[in-house]
């Protein structure tokens, strides 16, 4: 089974006094790429979530966020420095008279100076972050199955075009033999024109089309072909399919296409290989979100 680098997981706890909501979203990524958004109270527990979401998540530019909304909203409510303000503002005052400049938002301008407005340090208690942890595994949970059901759907599509692939091969077995007598008329032709019918060594002729079509020979590319889109089929299946294997086998499985191509000498057979090429194009861009 493959699973989409896609996901998406949400998980809310509320316990009336506060409420926690975890959210986590991934897009496709050769590596991952962990961005956190946390309250300045889940500063400390970053390397944790970081640690975890590494154990987690293989692969895919990651959002984590996590969401506090409190009943009260003056729970934590701000201080001000009187003195430290009263000592900003009358300095301020002083310059002002001294270059003639008005006075009225003086007070502003001193509650936005350094350390005038002090906020209470917030912090997390032990029994607080067991509940958010078990909200960011519920959320992860979510995360996980979105993305195996988003592969459920790739691994169908995948194996659909694989098939026509395969299909393809078949339509191209059937219109093989149909090759040499075709190729053995437009030669015949050709050296009638070119030479005259009465001049053309028969045995001579024989040989060389005998060596012109070993050199068309496909025999072996067929066999390449399906032995890989067997095995990719058999990864697909594996518990642990990922999508770089998966990309490796696609790039094989190209190879024994285009060599089908250069050989094919053949319009219904060039009009096959062109499909197969087309289903593969598309099998590799659902494998650039294949985990």
């Amino acid at each position: 089974m493959i699973k989409s680098m896609t996901g998406y997981g949400i998980a809310s706890f509320d316990s009336g006094r506060i409420k926690y909501t975890v959210e986590i979203k991934s897009l496709n990524s050769k590596f991952l790429e962990l961005s956190l958004r946390l309250p300045k109270m889940f500063s400390e527990k970053e390397f944790q979530l970081r640690n975890d979401c590494s154990k987690q998540i293989d692969r895919g530019k990651v959002n984590l966020s996590i969401n506090v909304e409190q009943a009260n909203s003056n729970v934590k409510a701000a201080g001000i420095d009187r003195e430290l303000l009263k000592h900003y503002y009358n300095q301020l005052k002083s310059v002002s008279e001294e270059l003639n400049e008005p006075t009225g938002n003086l007070l502003q301008l001193a509650l936005g100076l350094p350390e005038v407005v002090k906020y209470e340090e917030e912090s997390v208690s032990d029994d607080e972050w067991k509940l958010v942890e078990k909200t960011f595994q519920q959320a992860m949970a979510a995360f996980q199955q979105f993305r195996s059901d988003e592969g459920n759907v790739l691994e169908q599509d995948i194996k659909m075009r694989i098939g026509i692939i395969l299909k393809n091969l078949e339509l191209v077995m059937i219109e093989e033999p149909k090759r040499v007598p075709a190729i053995r008329e437009r030669l015949n032709q050709f050296l009638s024109e070119a030479a005259g019918a009465e001049n053309i060594d028969k045995n001579r002729f024989e040989q060389e089309l005998i060596y012109y079509i070993d050199k068309l020979d496909i025999t072996e590319e067929k066999i390449r072909l399906k032995s890989h889109c067997d095995y990719f089929i058999e990864t697909l299946k594996n518990a642990d399919a990922n999508g770089k294997k998966l990309g490796f086998i696609s790039q094989e499985i190209g190879r024994e296409i285009n060599t089908l191509g250069s050989k094919a000498n053949d319009a219904n057979m060039q009009k096959l290989v062109v499909g197969m090429k087309e289903e593969l194009e598309k099998i590799k861009e659902q494998l650039l979100n294949v985990l």
